[in-house]
């Protein structure tokens, strides 16, 4: 009997789990709260309570996956390989994600006094950045947060270069150092946003610039609790120098938030003001 349920696969066929079920539940509140609320027919609660179940779900979700490739031993290396599919999948939607901001950003920018595009003739003057935009100078705090967030893409390397050799202090110490660059970033994130001289509503400049690069910030926070959480494994004792796949994904994750916003300064911040009032 116990032959008949012996595994003489690589695959890891997983246990019926709850998870995928409760939180298309959470998900269903998180959307009906929102739109409810933005409707003024909800109290903003309903969407509080669907957002903090989807994050429970998450996370009890992923630490069955550790569970799995930690104590378990279920991730082959055929598993570790599809989950290389998947996290690379997930990446490139991510990547088209944002080309659907710099697309807007730039039908906006390069199209702005079409005949056909009257009405946004009319609102920018013609030009852009429009009438009437003081745009940030892309040579003060946002060329100093490129600096801070091409740092830690090198720090998360020397991380990652660390643990594949059995360097675990190393690892720890590159982690603590992306971690925190990925902090100081998103503080001088927002104190750039509070000295903002354009709102998000009202001009068309406003809004394609605050959707590219406030997605792109919420991204760095992830990408930063993402880290965070392998800093936490490794003092864990989790990942080994053949082992670490989370690790690596989180890596990548923030290697593609590096290169997103190397675009963003270049066209949005650098190429997007030329010209403007600073």
């Amino acid at each position: 009997m116990a032959e008949a349920h012996a595994k003489h696969h690589d695959y890891h066929l997983v246990e019926p789990s709850p998870w995928p079920f409760v939180i298309s539940v959470f998900a269903f509140v998180l959307a009906v709260g929102a739109v409810f609320w933005m409707h003024g027919q909800l109290t903003v609660l309903v969407m509080v309570a669907g957002f903090l179940g989807v994050l429970y779900t998450m996370i009890v979700w992923w630490r069955d996956i550790i569970r799995e490739g930690e104590h378990e031993h279920l991730h082959t290396p055929v598993v570790q390989l599809h989950l290389r599919y998947g996290m690379i999948l997930f990446i490139a939607s991510e990547v088209m994600f944002f080309v659907a901001w710099f697309w807007a950003f730039f039908d906006a920018a390069l199209f702005v006094g079409e005949e056909i595009n009257f009405a946004r003739a009319q609102v920018t003057g013609g030009h852009w950045p429009p009438n009437g935009i003081e745009t940030f100078n892309p040579w003060h705090l946002p060329l100093l947060n490129t600096l801070i967030l091409l740092t830690s893409g090198t720090t998360l390397t020397w991380a990652h270069h660390a643990l594949v050799h059995g360097d675990r202090d190393g690892a720890k110490w590159g982690l603590w150092l992306t971690v925190g660059l990925g902090m100081i970033f998103s503080m001088l994130q927002g104190f750039e946003y509070s000295h903002a001289e354009f709102a998000f509503s009202g001009n068309i400049y406003g809004a394609t610039f605050f959707m590219a690069t406030g997605f792109h910030g919420f991204h760095v926070i992830v990408g930063t609790i993402f880290l965070a959480v392998c800093l936490g494994r490794l003092y864990a004792g989790h990942f080994t120098p053949t082992h670490h796949f989370g690790f690596e994904a989180a890596a990548w994750y923030w290697h593609f938030v590096d290169v997103v916003w190397l675009f963003l300064f270049t066209f949005i911040y650098v190429w997007g003001s030329a010209g403007a009032v600073h």
